[in-house]
């Protein structure tokens, strides 16, 4: 069993114990963590959907990302990552939600937000908050530890 595999087969452990369903809502790890844990047998009876909001116009329409939000901080910032999780939320039946956009390179970077700059956001029945981080490496790499530390965090929340 990989990485992704027990740490997903774990997460789903602990969903279940709480009786929580999961929500994702993703930018640019298109998918990654959705697929992470529904291949894991049985994740339907944790996991509720999954939103892959590439473009600003999906943030808005899916999930509810205020225009204001995106122009004045940029898709890959805090207060992007909050509105999706709550939109997620908003959107699915599930009581802990995970955002997350960023800047997987090998382009798109600035002096402000370099390639590798993760944003992600958390949401559990009496908490949500944001992070964000600095990862190294190709396109792969980043989003690689993206999805990791989205489950990693994931599991902390729900001890």
């Amino acid at each position: 069993m990989n990485k992704l595999e027990k740490l997903a087969t774990e997460l789903g452990a602990r969903l279940t114990k709480h009786r929580c369903y999961l929500v994702t809502a993703e930018s640019c790890t298109g998918g990654w963590i959705a697929e992470a844990v529904t291949a894991i047998a049985g994740s339907s009876a944790w996991f509720d959907r999954g939103f892959v909001t590439y473009s600003n116009a999906a943030k808005q329409e899916i999930l509810d990302v205020c225009p204001q939000t995106l122009a004045k901080y940029g898709a890959v910032s805090e207060p992007t990552v909050l509105e999706m999780v709550n939109g997620a939320l908003a959107h699915s039946q599930a009581q802990v939600g995970v955002a997350i956009s960023g800047i997987a390179g090998p382009s798109g970077g600035t002096a402000d937000k370099p390639v590798g700059t993760v944003w992600l956001a958390y949401a559990f029945p009496n908490n949500i908050y944001a992070q964000c981080h600095h990862f190294s490496g190709d396109r792969r790499s980043i989003r690689e530890q993206a999805v990791i530390t989205a489950l990693q965090t994931l599991l902390h929340g729900l001890e």
